[in-house]
């Protein structure tokens, strides 16, 4: 007999995912995924291909039913109101289907007439799109002519065109030269005044320039969802030895905080341990006590933080 599982939406929420798993055939896609996002919060989603990502996308956006669970978009019930659903979203896929042949303002317009916006009201939302995506200059120009970044630009307008209250992104800054970035980043930020941002890519320093917080699917299954903060918080240490000791680990993980001691193979004579800790607390200064105590003879001993590149190698290692 299944496990009956009872669902719930709770106010303040833009995204509430519970128990949410899709299989093709004998390929589980993503498995039991409980997840909650916030009002106005940017969340980068993580993983490599086939972890997930665009089945889940899929699932949010009311495209693809799922095996089980629940979906609810601002209160609304994806899988029952997918239509309803998708009023309070705006979606940029990976490769947005521009038309090259017609100029900005006519392909809003076109997007507008496929919203349903009321034709008297369509100049106006128009000129507000373009105006948040800074296309006042080139909006009279044709789609084929403007580069990848402003293409992408264009691609953000029609999304924002019906004033969501979610913006799913899927890679939007793929391709894309330096300048380009910096300008799609400081869009996304001032586009998240006013929606929450759920922006999937694979491309992790970009995720840390942008998000508030990251969420990493790895074979169809959520490994990690955490704060940037948070994450910078996060208390690990290095200590290196002019010499390898056997009982340098087991005096390392008596203390207090202490979660975690690796020792990190080296060709020469040093020993290297990496130390995990379980709060916030600084490591060093007991560490550097414990081995002035015991005579180590240390050569090097700093705190180390964790990278989001170093916590996602780390989770697809164990995976």
């Amino acid at each position: 007999m299944s496990k009956k599982t009872t669902y719930f939406f709770q106010e303040g929420w833009m995204i509430t995912i519970q128990d949410l798993s899709k299989s093709y055939g004998n390929i589980h896609a993503i498995q039991e995924i409980n997840l909650q996002i916030g009002q106005g919060e940017i969340v980068g989603l993580l993983g490599p291909n086939g972890a997930g990502k665009t089945t889940l996308i899929k699932i949010l956006t009311g495209f693809l039913q799922p095996d089980q669970g629940q979906v609810f978009i601002d209160t609304v019930d994806v899988i029952k109101s997918p239509h309803l659903a998708q009023e309070k979203i705006g979606y940029l896929p990976e490769n947005a289907p521009l038309y090259p042949e017609l100029n900005v303002y006519e392909y809003l317009q076109m997007m507008a007439d496929l919203r349903h916006i009321p034709q008297i009201e369509q100049e106006s939302v128009i000129r507000e799109a373009i105006c948040a995506v800074k296309l006042e200059n080139d909006y009279s120009r044709p789609i084929k002519q403007l580069s990848k970044g402003m293409r992408q630009r264009v691609g953000l307008s029609q999304a924002i065109l019906h004033k969501p209250k979610l913006l799913i992104l899927d890679e939007p800054t793929v391709g894309l030269d330096p300048t380009q970035l910096v300008e799609i980043r400081s869009l996304l930020k001032n586009l998240a005044k006013n929606c929450t941002i759920l922006f999937s890519t694979h491309i992790l320093p970009e995720v840390e320039m942008l998000c508030d917080r990251v969420v990493i699917l790895l074979n169809g299954k959520l490994k990690a969802d955490a704060n940037l903060a948070d994450l910078a918080k996060t208390n690990h240490a290095i200590l290196i030895l002019d010499e390898q000791r056997p009982d340098i680990q087991k005096e390392l993980l008596s203390l207090k905080g202490v979660k975690a001691v690796e020792v990190q193979k080296t060709n020469g004579p040093f020993g290297i341990y990496q130390i995990q800790g379980n709060s916030e607390v600084d490591l060093t200064p007991q560490i550097y006590h414990l081995a002035i105590q015991k005579d180590w003879p240390v050569r090097e001993l700093r705190r180390d933080v964790p990278t989001l590149e170093s916590v996602f190698n780390d989770l697809a290692v164990a995976a």
